[in-house]
């Protein structure tokens, strides 16, 4: 592969990775509407024992992904690589915890299980991302 080609398939890879990150966006989005319209004694709860500083956490944690579209498109090789890796697992790990946490409804299990496949893919699609040659 030439050089050239080497840095189409970066650039390919940066957009592909974007837009992977948006897609999951929009999954967590629509979960969260889904929780609160078709299960709303349960997101009251849920609110209900909430802290401030737990809120602000969670929203520290879920504005990493928020980001990661814009990351991903501008970040260089080594850093972007690194950066999809990490939180792709991250992700992976919370959404893992929430459906094994109790006992989800199916619509949930649905949603959850295409967060899991994307941010698994998200992982292994950075992971295997080839070096172009001089990029770090």
């Amino acid at each position: 592969m030439n050089t050239m080609q080497k840095a189409v398939e970066a650039k390919d890879r940066k957009v592909a990775l974007s837009t992977l990150w948006i897609f999951l966006m929009f999954n967590y989005i629509y979960l969260d509407i889904a929780v609160m319209n078709f299960n709303p004694g349960v997101y009251q709860r849920i609110a209900a024992g909430l802290s401030e500083e737990l809120v602000l956490g969670l929203s520290a944690v879920m504005e990493i992904a928020i980001a990661m579209p814009l990351l991903s498109r501008v970040l260089k090789y080594a850093v972007n690589r690194w950066a999809n890796i990490i939180a792709g697992l991250v992700f992976t790990a919370f959404v893992a915890l929430s459906v094994f946490g109790g006992n989800p409804p199916l619509y949930y299990l649905f949603i959850a299980t295409i967060e899991l496949a994307t941010t698994v893919f998200i992982v292994w699609y950075a992971w295997t991302w080839p070096n172009p040659e001089g990029q770090r």
